[in-house]
């Protein structure tokens, strides 16, 4: 096995991190909490125009066509900047599933960065299944009609487009939505990560289907499990920045005369975060590779958003611990990490969504 990166990867790795530096550092992150677009407007122009955006699109819509190798190694270093994007929403589930339909007139404004399309998913009563889709689409003519209301629906307010999980006669089929027709109501809903998610309410929305009826809940499942392998690429990134500034901190904080890493207890807990995220690391890269060769990914998907959102989670509730009082106070950027950790554990699917999909796929 050769764990390590190409030449061309690791080139790839230091131009991402060296974009997230220049156009959002941690302050850029800061000044972005609560604010109703949620992401610089500088950084998603830089990333457009290194062809980041449509990175893993087909090159005849305007993508680079690369891997989910090259989209993990991508994915690590927004999420060790905590970029604030619209990436994953528009480049890779929006544009998943209308590639997977066939409806693929937006692509290549998507690839260019020139269009952001947002997915409304999750009600206020339903959880992570098809039952939770409570949203109705009826047929009007050659259009549909939806009726009803989205939660946590990410940069809402900067989407173009909005595709729309809703029950129609078929079954859950995703529809295509202008968030600035009149029936669309937005409204902020303020979350533990600071990010950009919304309310929509949709009283009598005019709506194009993407596909062909009752194809829609099998193209958003098929490409979500593919985006896991990126989450879980996220989630790594942001564990492991977070480790590099704690290990430093137990460096430079002297207690008693001595540094805090010099503490047994100290050490320990430093030497099991950094087990866990190289295994999360680890496992995170063998499903991108079983992804990128064909591979089935019915487990490994799963598996490497879970292992790695938990270790997020646990690495910096660690830290928090380690730095002590200060470490909850905004100066500090451990905080940022320990909300967006517990944030991303819970998006797209928690942490029993995915025991229940491996679950299936051991035991079928």
């Amino acid at each position: 096995m050769d764990l390590d990166l190409s030449p061309e990867q690791e080139m790839l790795r230091d131009m991402v991190r060296g974009v997230c530096t220049s156009f959002c550092p941690l302050e850029t992150v800061r000044e972005l909490e609560d604010d109703a677009i949620g992401f610089a407007p500088d950084l998603w122009k830089q990333m457009a125009e290194l062809d980041l955006i449509g990175l893993m699109l087909p090159a005849e819509y305007g993508g680079s066509e690369m891997s989910a190798l090259e989209g993990a190694v991508v994915y690590m270093e927004l999420g060790r900047a905590l970029a604030p994007t619209p990436h994953f929403v528009s480049a890779v589930m929006s544009a998943g599933v209308l590639l997977r339909a066939g409806a693929t007139e937006l692509l290549p404004a998507i690839a260019r960065g020139e269009t952001v399309v947002s997915t409304a998913w999750l009600e206020p009563t339903g959880g992570y299944a098809e039952a939770g889709i409570q949203t109705t689409a009826r047929a009007d003519g050659e259009t549909f009609v939806l009726d009803g209301v989205k939660w946590h629906v990410p940069f809402a307010k900067a989407a173009n487009h909005l595709v729309v999980l809703a029950r129609g006669d078929a079954g859950v089929d995703l529809y295509l939505v202008d968030p600035s027709d009149p029936g669309v109501t937005l409204t902020q809903q303020l979350t533990v990560a600071s990010d950009s998610q919304y309310q929509v309410e949709l009283r009598n929305v005019a709506a194009t289907r993407i596909g062909a009826a009752g194809s829609g809940w099998a193209n958003w499942n098929e490409t979500l499990l593919e985006g896991s392998v990126l989450l879980a690429a996220q989630a790594v990134g942001g564990a492991r920045y977070a480790l590099d500034i704690t290990v430093q901190y137990a460096k430079d904080r002297e207690q008693f005369d001595k540094p805090l890493g010099a503490f047994q207890a100290i050490a320990h807990y430093l030497s099991d975060a950094r087990t866990a995220v190289d295994g999360a690391e680890t496992l995170t890269f063998e499903a991108a590779w079983a992804l990128a060769n064909g591979r089935s990914i019915d487990q490994l998907a799963p598996m490497a958003k879970l292992f790695a959102g938990t270790t997020f989670r646990n690495v910096t509730a660690t830290a928090q611990q380690i730095f002590g009082g200060v470490g909850f106070t905004v100066e500090y950027d451990i905080q940022l990490y320990f909300r967006r950790a517990k944030a991303w554990q819970l998006s797209w699917w928690d942490d029993r969504a995915l025991e229940e999909r491996i679950a299936s796929a051991v035991l079928d």
